[in-house]
C-alpha cells in the first residue's frame, strides 16, 4: 500500500474564539488535535531535547514522504527562520506548530517592499525543465533586514554638507562658497587636490539640484542594493563619480563641478546593465528597459536641444551625466550579479572590462600628464 495515503492529512488548531468550526474526522477534539501535532513534533525531534533544528527540520521534510522531490536545504533553512520568532536558532513546540499553519509568515512590510523591488530588479522565472524552487533563490535575497543602508549614509552626507553652507552663509549653496564647497567641489585650478575628483559628489547647487538627486539615488539604489548588496552598488556609484570628474576635465577643462549626478546616472545605467544580463530571467524586461532608457536620453537630449537650438549657457555638467551613465553601464554588467551567465553574455563581460579600463586609462593619464590643457595651478 503505497505509504502516502497512509498519513493523516494536516489539521489547523483552532482558536479559543472559533469554537463553531467543524472539526474534521481527523480533529475529533482540541486534545485530538494537539496529539496529532506533538507526534509529529515528536518524530522530528530527533534528539528528544525539545527543539528542533535546521537540521532536524530538513531531514523532518525530505525523508518522511512529504514531497516527490528533495526541498533544498535554502529553503527549509529559510522556512526554519520564518518559523523562529524568539530567534534562538530552534524551534519549540509552539513554534512548530505555528509554522505547519503558517509556513509564509512574512512581515506586511517586506510585501509591499517586495512588489516594487520586483518591477526595477529582475525576478527569476523557472524554465518548466527546472525545479519550481529555482525562482525562490532570487527572490530570497529581497531583504529588508538587516536594512540596506549604502544609499542612505551617501545621502545623509550630502544632506548635512548642504546645510553646513546653508547655515554658514544665507545661498552659499546656490554659488558655492560655503566652507564645504570650497574644500570639496572640484576645481579645475586645484586639480592636484586628488581627492576633489570623488568629493564633489556631496556639494549641490541649490534645494533642487539636492532634492533631485536624493530622490533617484533613493529609490533606484536601494533596490539595487536589496538584491545584489550595498558594495556593489557602492562600487558602481563610486566609479560614476570618478568617472564624471575625469569626463569633464577633459571635455570642459575650465568647468567647476559639484553634485551627484555622475553616480545617480551610474546607478540609472546599471539598471540596464542588469537587465541585459538576466533578460530571459526578468519580468517584462521590454518595459523595464524603455524606462530606463527614457530616464536617461530625456535628459541627455534636454542639454543637446538647450545648447545647441536655444543656444543657454549651461552650467549643468552634462559630460559628468554621460561619462557617469557610462560607467554605470560598463561596471554594472561587470560587478552585478547575473543569475545564468551565457557564453554570449560572458564575451560582454570581458568587454565591458576592457573598455571601462581603457577609458579609466586614458582619463588618469591625460590629466597627469596633459598639464598644460587644463588652467594654471593655483
Amino acid at each position: 500500500m503505497d505509504t502516502k495515503s497512509r498519513s493523516p492529512t494536516r489539521v489547523p488548531i483552532q482558536n479559543d474564539g472559533d469554537e463553531n468550526i467543524p472539526l474534521t474526522k481527523i480533529q475529533t477534539s482540541r486534545a485530538g488535535a494537539e496529539s496529532y501535532y506533538k507526534n509529529i513534533f515528536d518524530e522530528a525531534d530527533i534528539d528528544h531535547d525539545g527543539y528542533i533544528t535546521i537540521q532536524e527540520l530538513c531531514t523532518m521534510i525530505n525523508n518522511n514522504h512529504l514531497t516527490e522531490k528533495p526541498i533544498p536545504s535554502h529553503i527549509v533553512r529559510k522556512i526554519h527562520q520564518v518559523a523562529d520568532i524568539n530567534h534562538d536558532g530552534r524551534l519549540d513546540y509552539r513554534e512548530f506548530v505555528d509554522m505547519l499553519n503558517d509556513p509564509k509568515n512574512y512581515s506586511i512590510f517586506e510585501r509591499y517592499v517586495t512588489k516594487y523591488v520586483n518591477f526595477v530588479v529582475p525576478r527569476r522565472q523557472p524554465e518548466e525543465s527546472e525545479e519550481p524552487y529555482l525562482e525562490t533563490i532570487y527572490e530570497e535575497e529581497y531583504s529588508c533586514w538587516p536594512p540596506r543602508l549604502g544609499m542612505v549614509i551617501i545621502s545623509c552626507i550630502e544632506i548635512i554638507f548642504f546645510f553646513i553652507d546653508e547655515l554658514k552663509e544665507t545661498n552659499s549653496t546656490n554659488s558655492a562658497t560655503g566652507p564645504m564647497a570650497k574644500l570639496f567641489i572640484y576645481d579645475p585650478v586645484k586639480r592636484y587636490e586628488f581627492w576633489r575628483y570623488l568629493t564633489y559628489m556631496f556639494v549641490h547647487i541649490g534645494y533642487s539640484h539636492l532634492v533631485y538627486n536624493l530622490v533617484v539615488q533613493i529609490f533606484i539604489g536601494i533596490p539595487l542594493e536589496m538584491v545584489h548588496g550595498w558594495w556593489r552598488v557602492l562600487l558602481i556609484y563610486f566609479a560614476g563619480v570618478i568617472a564624471g570628474s575625469l569626463g569633464t576635465s577633459i571635455t570642459n577643462p575650465t568647468f567647476k563641478l559639484a553634485g551627484a549626478s555622475g553616480g545617480v546616472y551610474s546607478l540609472v545605467t546599471a539598471h540596464i546593465a542588469t537587465i541585459i544580463m538576466n533578460w530571459a530571467e526578468m519580468s517584462f524586461p521590454v518595459i523595464q528597459l524603455i524606462i530606463f532608457i527614457i530616464i536617461t536620453g530625456g535628459d541627455f537630449s534636454i542639454s543637446i536641444y538647450n545648447r545647441y537650438w536655444v543656444k543657454e549657457d549651461e552650467q549643468t555638467g552634462y559630460a559628468a551625466h554621460v561619462t557617469g551613465a557610462l560607467a554605470g553601464l560598463l561596471v554594472g554588467i561587470v560587478v552585478l550579479r547575473n543569475l545564468k551567465l551565457t557564453k554570449k553574455e560572458n564575451v560582454m563581460w570581458w568587454i565591458a572590462v576592457a573598455i571601462y579600463m581603457i577609458l579609466m586609462l586614458v582619463g588618469i593619464c591625460w590629466n597627469l600628464f596633459y598639464t598644460d590643457y587644463f588652467p594654471k595651478q593655483d
